[in-house]
């Protein structure tokens, strides 16, 4: 029963919106029935700030990476300058680790050294025939 009395306000306002709506959209497009011309102008201009914004940013970019590159090149330079150092100090633990120089370290701190040196020997001891006994 409510269907029929919306169903003439449904095509009232169809009617106005589609008057509305047409009456828009010929107001955005220019009229060029009387022989008018599209500016230049304002499509050069256009074009010229599109072409000046892209300079603009491609420059930016250019900067960015230019930064960039500046930085890798430092920290490239510091990784070698760690690395050289961190050579220097593997050499100094070598050789202060080195056989010579701990054995002179033990003398100063008064150690001496063994007249009878003893090798502790961890292989199982040698098993004789004898003693493996065979069936059979």
């Amino acid at each position: 029963m409510a269907m029929p009395l919306l169903a003439p306000v449904d095509s009232r306002s169809r009617k106005v919106d589609s008057r509305t709506s047409t009456r828009a959209v010929l107001q955005l497009v220019p009229n060029f029935a009387n022989g008018e011309t599209a500016d230049r102008r304002v499509f050069a201009v256009f074009l010229s700030l599109v072409g000046a914004v892209g300079l603009l940013l491609l420059l930016a970019i250019n900067t960015l990476l230019a930064q960039d590159a500046f930085e890798l090149h430092k920290m490239q330079a510091q990784v070698m300058t760690l690395s050289d150092q961190r050579d220097a100090v593997m050499k100094q633990i070598a050789r202060a680790s080195s056989p010579e120089v701990l054995a002179a370290e033990a003398i100063k701190a008064g150690m001496v050294e063994s007249q009878s040196p003893r090798f502790l020997s961890i292989a199982p001891p040698p098993t004789s025939e004898k003693s493996v006994i065979k069936n059979g």
